[in-house]
């Protein structure tokens, strides 16, 4: 072999060998990355105050006596996000009705027009026993007054009037600022065990961090009632 073919030998090792050691300590020093699909936090995470996430008059929608599992979510009546999660909390609900509690608590985001007034509709409704049937309503007809610039308080009138209720009483309690003062009370709330959008849901205690569907929130639940 000549001088000249060794000497190119030489370097061709060299920067091989300088190469896959600056590849090698780039991978050492890189945070590693969650495979696909992996929702799970990546450390333990801080359970939030039981009484900021479940107060006395907190609204449950499914109330299981000493329930094992408690479920919270927090949501926005104008949120997509929070439509599309409803089938799947809907059909956990029904699953799940003699296992656990499933704790509805507001959280209207303020750049959505209608937020507040609809979670305040709903509250109004619950004066009279009919918060699940406004809740229902709301989602079921989100399509048809979400994401409008204006004002729906007459829709929402009309869905009391649909629903049998004392009309009176129910714009007395729409006008009643301590209605939307429990609303506003919810979000506060939220705000502070750290909601920043919506849905955010807390099980037992803890954030849940995964995807808010039928198969996410499923496994989670039954994770914590094999506990």
């Amino acid at each position: 072999m000549s001088k000249n073919a060794r000497i190119s030998l030489i370097i061709i090792a060299t920067v091989v060998v300088v190469v896959g050691g600056f590849i090698l300590l780039s991978r050492l020093a890189s945070p590693s990355q969650p495979q696909a699909g992996n929702t799970k936090a990546a450390g333990p995470v801080a359970a939030a105050p039981a009484d900021l996430l479940v107060r006395p008059d907190s609204h449950k929608l499914t109330d299981v006596p000493n329930a094992k599992v408690t479920l919270v979510e927090f949501l926005d009546f104008e949120c997509e996000s929070c439509r599309a999660a409803y089938p799947s909390v809907e059909r956990l609900r029904s699953e799940y009705a003699d296992r656990v509690t499933f704790v509805l608590r507001y959280f209207p985001i303020p750049s959505h027009r209608n937020a507040e007034l609809s979670a305040t509709v709903v509250e109004a409704a619950s004066r009279q026993g009919k918060l699940e049937a406004m809740y229902k309503r709301m989602y079921e007809t989100q399509a048809e007054w979400g994401e409008k610039q204006v004002e729906q308080r007459d829709l929402f009138v009309g869905f009391a009037r649909d629903l049998g209720l004392d009309m009176a009483k129910f714009e007395a309690d729409l006008n009643d600022p301590a209605t939307l003062e429990r609303v506003l009370k919810d979000r506060k709330d939220g705000a502070t065990v750290g909601v920043q959008g919506t849905p955010t849901f807390f099980l037992n205690g803890t954030k849940f961090t995964g995807r808010a569907s039928y198969e996410g929130l499923k496994e989670a639940l039954d994770q914590e009632l094999a506990k």
